[in-house]
Parts: structure tokens; sequence; C-alpha cells
């Protein structure tokens, strides 16, 4: 199961909006899905009672409950967990933030919410998680200056995720209505963005998995071990050589400690028969 959180410790940053229409890309892509909403105002909790299907559960969960809710959600076959958690510093938000696979945090192109983030940053990167900035609320194509300067100054901070999301009356409409934009207008331009998000956001969770599954092979083999400082810089950059040591994966971990050369080798030499 991944689980996703949106965190950030300014409020009005559009949280809940982008974590339900998030939800219902995801769900529309085939995903099963759960929201777990920590904010006190419970807004995802209301948004839900609003929707006429129940494909989406939403939960209010209490902060403390969190990790073992997942855990339960987990065994039963949910494959995405988006979390939304309260516009301030809480135990919400932090606990989200350690159980979370990815953390998105929402930043309108203003100054108050570039340095709200900067706080936000420093609580995700002491816990150790990936994260990257969703410019959320941009405004009209003749304010594209100022979204340019809001952007580079979160790049700055770390990664940006595509598409910025701009200010549009489906993603209001379809709240009201419990439902998300690629429900309320299929080929609308709120319904691409989100469902344009959906995929990137699914591309960096699988990323990661891998990454993780790479790393737990590496560690248990001496010779990939050896080269790991290799294996990362081309991992990074997407290079040809990720390819060929994650080739070797699967060698490695079938007789840990023994190069792929080694069982080649083994298997082509034969005892010879004494005359």
């Amino acid at each position: 199961m991944h689980i996703v959180a949106f965190v950030t410790q300014k409020g009005g940053a559009g949280k809940s909006t982008l974590a339900s229409n998030l939800a219902v890309a995801a769900h529309l892509a085939g995903e099963r899905v759960f929201i777990c909403d920590l904010d006190p105002l419970q807004s995802l909790v209301k948004w839900s009672r609003l929707r006429k299907a129940v494909d989406i559960p939403v939960e209010h969960i209490p902060a403390h409950k969190l990790e073992l809710a997942l855990h339960s959600l987990g065994r039963d076959g949910v494959t995405v967990a988006v979390i939304d958690t309260p516009g301030a510093h809480s135990e919400g938000s932090l606990r989200a933030v350690r159980v979370a696979d990815f953390c998105i945090v929402p930043a309108r192109p203003n100054i108050l919410d570039i340095w709200a983030s900067e706080e936000t940053v420093a609580t995700i990167k002491a816990a150790r998680k990936d994260f990257a900035f969703l410019l959320n609320q941009c405004p009209p194509a003749q304010q594209s200056g100022r979204v340019a300067r809001g952007a580079q100054v979160l790049q700055e901070l770390g990664a940006l995720l595509a598409p910025m999301i701009s200010t549009r009356v489906d993603y209001q409409e379809a709240v009201l209505l419990g439902l998300g934009a690629c429900e309320l207008r299929p080929r609308g331009a709120a319904a691409r963005e989100m469902a344009t998000l959906w995929a990137g956001v699914k591309t960096r969770l699988e990323e990661r998995e891998r990454q993780r599954l790479d790393d737990r092979v590496i560690a248990s083999n001496p010779v990939l071990a050896s080269y790991r400082e290799i294996f990362d810089q081309a991992a990074r950059v997407g290079d040809l050589y990720t390819d060929f040591f994650r080739a070797m994966l699967p060698l490695a971990q079938q007789r840990p400690g023994r190069a792929a050369g080694d069982e080649e080798e083994e298997e082509t030499v034969r005892p010879r028969r004494r005359s």
C-alpha cells in the first residue's frame, strides 16, 4: 500500500481540496483508495457525506491511531491511502509525515506560503521522507511572472510536482457535490490537471518502492554493496548503468555474496573425465 500525505503548516493552501481530487483521480485509474482525515475540522468527512457513492471511504482518525489504522487498511487490500492533515504544526502532521511514503507540500505562489513551506520541509527532512512541492491556486496567465518566481523558489527548496494547479471553478463545484474534478467534468482542464498529477505521483511512488527493494538486495550482497556509490549516481542521472545493476539484482538475490559473472562461470565449467 502506498501512503501519500498532504502536509503544510500554512492554512488555506488547499490540502483538503487537493487530497479529495487526487484520491478521485487515483480511484478512476484503478486504485483502491482510502482517505484518512486527520484534520479536526473533518472537511473530507463532510465531503464524503455529500458523495452518493461509497467507492472512496473517508474516516476521521485520531493521530495516535493512525499507524494501526494504516496497518489494517493494508491488510484489507487498500492500495493507496491519502492523508489530509491539519493546517498547523500538530501531532497529526508529525505522525502523517513519519508514516508517509511520499509527502506533498501544497503552496500558493506567495511569500507567506513559501516561508511556511520552509518549516514544513525541515520537519519532513528530519524524518528522512521523500517529498515534493505542489504549486496550487495559481492565478491567471497575466500574472504568470509571479507564479514563475514562486515556482523557482520552491524548486530551490526541493522538487516541484507537475503540473502547477490553477485556480478553477471546477475544483470548488466538485467539492460542493462530493465529487472530484475528474468526475464533474471529465474532459475539463481541472480533470486533466488531476489525472496528470496522479500519474506523476504514482511514478514517484513506484520509483521509491523499486529503490527500497534495490537497497535491501544490495545491502545483503557484498559484491553489489561495493558498487553502492556508482549505483546511486547512475540512478540519479538515469544512466544506462542503472539497467546493468538492476539486471544483476535478481541473480544476487538468488545467491547472496556471489557476483553475476561467478554464476555464469560455474554453469559453463564441467569436470573432466579421467582417461
